[in-house]
């Protein structure tokens, strides 16, 4: 009796013990890590502080004196900007060649003395410009120069840290330039690069 008494209690238990194997065998689950979502890249404030030279290309549209005239303009540029947080004043200085022309009246070239006061928008600057402005023209054949006023509106981008592009529209207006008996305006938009330094 005792030789089948402990055959049966380890029958017993095996069979009790069934069930929980009745499933077979499972693979443990593996929690796979959470993937984080990529960080959202935020440009930060632009720094408009410091000097800078560039080149401009554009074109320009006459009238009074040059009425009907219209050609590309060309030039370079320099000036300096402060940035006070969300308002930014500069100054540049800029050099235009004009192949502005029509019949005898042709302006040669200007120069141009700017304030700039603009918005800090980040990655942009937009800005409203007043200026004095130096022409050099032909009136019907005879060679003139005169001092007037500039005005208008820009824009610049910071492509990088040191590059920045834009574009600049200007009214440029001369009462009785040079005493020729005519006044002289001419409007000029331009596209700008520049290199911060």
């Amino acid at each position: 009796m005792k030789r089948f008494a402990t055959p049966a209690l380890v029958l017993g238990a095996f069979a009790l013990t069934a069930p929980a194997f009745a499933g077979g065998y499972s693979e443990p689950v593996v929690e796979q890590p959470a993937i984080a979502p990529a960080p959202v890249a935020i440009m930060a404030d632009t720094d408009w502080t410091g000097g800078y030279a560039g080149a401009t290309l554009g074109y320009g549209w006459g009238d009074d004196a040059l009425d009907d005239a219209d050609d590309m303009t060309y030039g370079v540029f320099g000036g300096y900007n402060y940035d006070f947080g969300q308002f930014v004043l500069g100054g540049e200085l800029e050099y235009l060649g004009s192949d502005i022309e029509t019949g005898d009246s042709e302006l040669e070239d200007m120069t141009r003395l700017k304030l700039r006061a603009g918005y800090d928008a980040g990655p942009a600057l937009i800005y409203g410009v007043v200026g004095a402005a130096y022409a050099n023209a032909d009136i019907n054949g005879v060679s003139y120069d005169d001092t007037g006023y500039t005005y208008g509106l820009g824009v610049d981008y910071a492509v990088t840290d040191s590059v920045n592009v834009g574009a600049e529209l200007l009214q440029n207006e001369f009462d009785g330039f040079d005493d020729s008996g005519s006044d002289l305006s001419a409007t000029t938009l331009g596209a700008r690069v520049s290199f911060k330094f």
